[in-house]
């Protein structure tokens, strides 16, 4: 992992005397931590705090006033981007909110554009796909477990400790305005320990560090510099060689290049590329690389001749419509269509070929969100679960995209790494076969099954469809002549995709034919 600060950002406060630790943070209460808990609480909700000088007479959403607005933490000397980076980490902790949905809306409506909202995106997005990390060092300079620490004060840490290791923020800048902000949450009593904790963490180097604090065990300790889980560290070491792990994991912190699609019969890839002033993509005749700019800005998209895909998605696609079916009468399934840019994509090479698609998807709202995406094409939306759903069983190509743990997009969430479980793979993986089995038994006898997912994970993958394999009426195809020029995607006759391979998600899919 890089600890070079050269890219980063510099202070976006003034200089001025460092904080002092006011005489509150000297009484009895013990800083930094939470009033005593009576009873059972979820660790993850803010505490009750006890009444005190300087303390609100109410209850308050901290980070946010009664009309949900960001609270002023400027008055006390906080800056704008500072103040939105805590408001999405509280509501990634306390609402389980998606970062890369929330981030943005801040930054529109309260107007930051171009090196504010730059600082404010790095210093959110970074803060959470490091959070683990951050814990790991915030926890050996306090001498305290994290669970002791009240959540927001640790948000706060977590936002300074990031600043000061991996950001060309000057240290006194960065420990002055997180104490500030401690103090603007009117936890005054807890700006002593703030001002400690995050002094003793500027006091040694990051790669001092992560030097004292690492594993030793080699997989442990990727995944330890890398700000990953174990697990998942392990999960991606039994596919890829010890020495590409590292970059493997690394890439999971990468900012992606946005990929556009252009919609077959609608606009080529060379158009579009021409419009938006991109690339053509290395693989998919239909991807366009946009390095920068907001895609919703951008006219054909407005328009439905374009749309935001990764370019492995559009390879997974565009496979369904290319592998070679005997007699194709042109009856295609999506069985887990939403939130449907494959079925869109699918439903225009369908046009193209006199082929119909019936998307299936188990959500209302999710299905409201194909029905946008595939307005004009001959695409039948049906609301129901895949697994039971009544169509009839004489499907030319199906395609199952199933629900999957998510680890081949981390990079595009930043906080998702902590908040996966390795338990819920189990789960999983009954729904994934169960899904496969329905899609096998809606194709016709030679027809073809797709199986996707966006993981790279072996039970995820390949442990489905060799239980298939096993115990269903399937052969396997060989997919990776259907992603022409990709190379390096594993040993099997499925394809596995790699962000710091290909530049896309970590997707797989296989193929398998009905005997």
């Amino acid at each position: 992992m890089s600890l070079d600060k050269s890219g980063g950002f510099r202070s976006r406060s003034a200089k001025g005397p460092e904080p002092e630790a006011q005489k509150s943070g000297q009484q009895r209460q013990t800083p930094g931590r939470s009033a005593p808990k009576r009873g059972a609480q979820n660790k993850n909700m803010p505490n009750k705090r006890p009444q005190g000088p300087g303390r609100p007479a109410k209850k308050q959403l901290y980070g946010r006033d009664a009309s949900g607005e960001i609270r002023h933490l400027r008055s006390l000397g906080v800056d704008k981007p500072r103040e939105i980076a805590f408001e999405v980490l509280d509501r990634v902790r306390t609402g389980g909110a998606y970062a890369n949905l929330v981030l943005p809306r801040l930054l529109s409506k309260h107007n930051l554009s171009g090196r504010d909202a730059a600082f404010a995106t790095e210093i959110t997005y970074g803060t959470l796909r490091k959070q683990g990390l951050l814990d790991s060092i915030i926890k050996a300079a306090s001498g305290r477990e994290l669970s002791d620490i009240d959540p927001e004060i640790l948000d706060i840490l977590r936002l300074g400790a990031y600043q000061v290791l991996f950001m060309r923020v000057e240290d006194h800048a960065a420990v002055d305005t997180s104490v500030k902000m401690v103090g603007g949450l009117k936890k005054f009593k807890a700006t002593g320990f703030a001002n400690a904790i995050l002094r003793n963490i500027t006091r040694t180097s990051p790669e001092a560090w992560l030097d004292k604090l690492e594993p030793s065990e080699e997989i442990a300790k990727v995944a330890f510099r890398t700000a990953h889980p174990e697990w998942i560290a392990r999960s991606f070491a039994q596919l890829l060689p010890a020495a590409e792990l590292e970059a493997a994991l690394e890439a999971d912190s990468e900012r992606p290049v946005v990929h556009l699609v252009a919609r077959p019969g609608e606009i080529s890839a060379e158009e579009l590329a021409l419009i938006v002033g991109g690339e053509e993509g290395k693989y998919s005749p239909y991807a366009v690389y946009l390095e920068g700019g907001d895609p919703a800005d951008i006219e054909p998209i407005k328009e439905g001749l374009a749309a935001v895909q990764d370019e492995g998605s559009q390879l997974i696609a565009r496979a369904l419509a290319e592998i070679p079916v005997n007699d194709d009468q042109g009856k295609w399934l999506d069985l887990c269509a939403g939130p449907g840019g494959k079925a869109a994509l699918v439903g225009s090479l369908a046009r193209m070929e006199s082929a119909k698609l019936d998307a299936v998807e188990i959500s209302e709202h999710r299905a409201r969100l194909i029905e946008k995406s595939v307005r004009g094409l001959p695409v039948k939306i049906h609301v129901g679960d895949g697994r039971s759903i009544n169509l009839e069983n004489n499907y030319d190509r199906v395609l199952v995209d199933a629900p999957c743990s998510g680890l081949g997009a981390l990079r595009r969430r930043p906080e998702a790494r902590w908040r996966k479980q390795e338990s819920d793979i189990a789960e999983l993986n009954v729904l994934q076969f169960e899904l496969l089995e329905s899609a096998i038994k809606k194709a016709r006898s030679g027809g073809i099954v797709v199986y996707s997912t966006c993981s790279p994970d072996l039970r995820e993958t390949r442990g489905v469809v060799n239980k298939a394999l096993e115990t269903l009426e399937v052969e396997e195809l060989d997919a990776r002549p259907f992603v022409p020029g990709m190379e390096d995607t594993g040993t099997e006759k499925s394809v596995q995709m790699w962000p710091h391979r290909h530049g896309t998600d970590a997707m797989f899919f296989a193929v398998l034919r009905k005997k």
